[in-house]
């Protein structure tokens, strides 16, 4: 799930235009992420200490990530056994096949593996295999394990997928007991009873794991995995000079990983994510090079949100609406050719998600209207439509908590089963709602943001009523009402370029560490709001007055601009931008939320 601070400025959605002037919808609450700050601090001191960083060595960590932070693989459970078979695996010529998820994260990750073995060895016998989505879904597939032994392999790995496939990994046993399976993940973690029995389990967070850091995506521990995959073929701590160069290019990979699965960039994930980003413009991967082109990077420094917002949907697009094997065959073996044909492809299925995202999103939400799940007494949305489809009701999900700031489900009812995705709001245990109601499920799994389940259509009205239910004990009538989390307060004349050039290098942004939110109050609106955009939908207006005026832009925020009156006092909630867009350089705004000034 894209996290609520990713959000694009002009991807589909509210974009966060949370109160109208001139109407009676209710303002968001603002809230201040650390508490009130010492107002005799320095701003940029006050914005550090907001995010709990403070002067020293900590800080040096923060702002200058260092490769030598990253954490010893061999540490993480299972991650030795696991490297040292596919050493001998490779020198042995025996089959690998790598089995990943088909979303970004086991998209990279499953690349990741693929060019670390074909490096320590040319000729290795490695492949690749990535799920349906639709016809396969989540997970490993019995089917699919036993038809990979039948065609020869000897060693089958997974990544980002397969902690919870205790029956799966027992099919593949008593089906092929000769072939070896290693399963590398990092989602939730079973009790250790319900492990899957397997050759290696490689996970950061195995009950009495001793790895420092438990917060790894499957590219995270994919990279891991090669790393000492490496080492343990030369049987140093030191790697060919080739390897040595892979592992910083696969860096690019993995930080796209980090930043499209949404795992807190703190820690070796802010290091990943750090020097992968500035890696992803100069891979020698053609695909890697003609998605950047396809997205319009081509001039421009790639930042978290230029991954989360037009990198990985490209790379998602796939997967969702065709397969995902089209997105990896891009990222490891596809020539200058062929990555030019798979990336357009690629951002024409992309536009085609964006459509159909904003067909299903209008029809569900005039649904939630209709069916009176946006009252006050009704604290949860869950819907089932036969023609929605499966593979983008998940991003749909997103689109409803963000207008309605309710839990949100939405099924698909196909072959018999109503399956699809579910998302959640701060403070509701999305998983443990539908533990709760799993008398009446077929299947789920996830987590407290996200989940995925299937119920049978019988069964569908008393799932709908008892989550509802579960939802009404669970949810506090103020968490319906959306809120804005603000780093710190300033005053008009600590804006500068300096302090929007000292908030870049605490880049990169994301979950965790989410871009920088100033509350400012009583600021003057100099002339009239007026939109733009094709559509109309974004606002502009200039604050401020003379040599202090700067022109501030709301993306999807045009109804935030009604009514203002010329000249009004305004409290807002900004985050600060570099405009260089004719060569040098200028302050801007980006309104993230606003309100007239002495009105609560």
């Amino acid at each position: 799930m894209a996290h609520p601070f990713f959000r694009h400025p002009l991807e589909t959605g509210t974009g966060g235009a949370l109160h109208q002037p001139g109407k009676t919808t209710p303002s968001a609450r603002w809230i201040c992420r650390g508490g009130a700050a010492d107002a005799t601090l320095p701003l940029m001191e006050r914005i550090l200490a907001s995010r709990g960083v403070s002067p020293g060595e900590s800080r040096q960590r923060f702002l200058h990530p260092n490769m030598r932070s990253l954490h010893d693989p061999s540490l993480m459970p299972g991650l030795d056994k696991a490297a040292e078979r596919l050493c001998n695996a490779v020198r042995g010529g025996e089959r690998i096949v790598i089995y990943g998820d088909y979303d970004v994260d086991g998209i990279t990750a499953s690349a990741i593996l693929f060019h670390a073995l074909r490096t320590l060895k040319v000729d290795a016998d490695v492949s690749t295999y990535v799920p349906h989505r639709i016809d396969e879904g989540y997970g490993l597939n019995s089917e699919a394990l036993i038809a990979l032994a039948e065609k020869g392999a000897k060693v089958i790995v997974t990544v980002d997928c397969g902690i919870t496939a205790r029956a799966q990994a027992a099919a593949l046993k008593a089906a092929a007991p000769h072939v070896d399976l290693i399963i590398t993940d990092h989602h939730h973690v079973p009790p250790i009873e319900e492990y899957p029995e397997c050759f290696a389990l490689v996970h950061p967070r195995l009950d009495g794991s001793k790895y420092p850091f438990g917060e790894l995506c499957g590219a995270g521990v994919a990279y891991k995995l090669a790393w000492r995959t490496g080492t343990m073929w030369t049987g140093s701590d030191r790697v060919p000079p080739a390897y040595r160069t892979l592992l910083v290019e696969l860096l690019a990979l993995a930080s796209m990983g980090v930043i499209a699965d949404v795992v807190p960039l703190v820690d070796e994930n802010r290091v990943i994510a750090a020097f992968g980003l500035k890696r992803i413009k100069a891979s020698p991967l053609p695909g890697l090079g003609e998605l950047v082109r396809q997205s319009g990077l081509d001039d421009a420094k790639i930042l978290a949100e230029d991954v989360g917002f037009k990198l990985a949907p490209r790379l998602n697009a796939v997967g969702r609406l065709g397969h995902a094997r089209e997105a990896l065959e891009l990222l490891t073996i596809a020539p200058p050719a062929r990555a030019t044909e798979i990336a357009a492809e690629l951002t024409r299925q992309n536009d085609l998600r964006r459509a159909i995202e904003r067909e299903i999103t209008q029809q569900a939400s005039e649904m939630v209207i209709e069916q009176g799940m946006n009252h006050p007494d009704h604290r949860a949305i869950v819907l089932k439509h036969s023609e929605w489809h499966p593979g983008v009701v998940g991003i749909v999900c997103t689109r409803l908590v963000e207008q309605f700031h309710r839990p949100t489900i939405l099924l698909c009812e196909r072959d018999g089963l109503c399956s699809g995705s579910g998302r959640s709001i701060e403070g509701f245990n999305l998983h443990g709602g539908l533990h709760a109601c799993r008398e009446m499920l077929e299947t789920f799994g996830g987590h407290e943001m996200a989940a995925g389940l299937k119920v049978k259509p019988e069964n569908f009205g008393r799932f709908q009523r008892a989550f509802a239910e579960h939802a009404t004990q669970h949810i506090r009538a103020e968490q319906l009402s959306p809120s804005v989390m603000y780093d710190c307060e300033a005053c008009w004349e600590e804006l500068s370029l300096n302090v929007a050039r000292g908030i870049r290098e605490m880049e990169p942004f994301g979950r965790d560490n989410p871009g920088v939110r100033l509350m400012l109050k009583g600021v003057p609106l100099d002339g009239r709001p007026r939109t733009m955009g094709s559509d109309q939908q974004h606002l502009q207006m200039h604050l401020g007055s003379g040599s202090r005026r700067i022109r501030a832009i709301g993306w999807k925020k045009a109804e935030l601009g009604r009514d203002l009156p010329i000249g009004a006092q305004l409290d807002l909630i900004v985050q600060l931008k570099i405009n260089s867009w004719t060569g040098s350089e200028a302050l801007e705004a980006e309104i993230v939320d606003l309100r007239l000034s002495n009105r609560r």
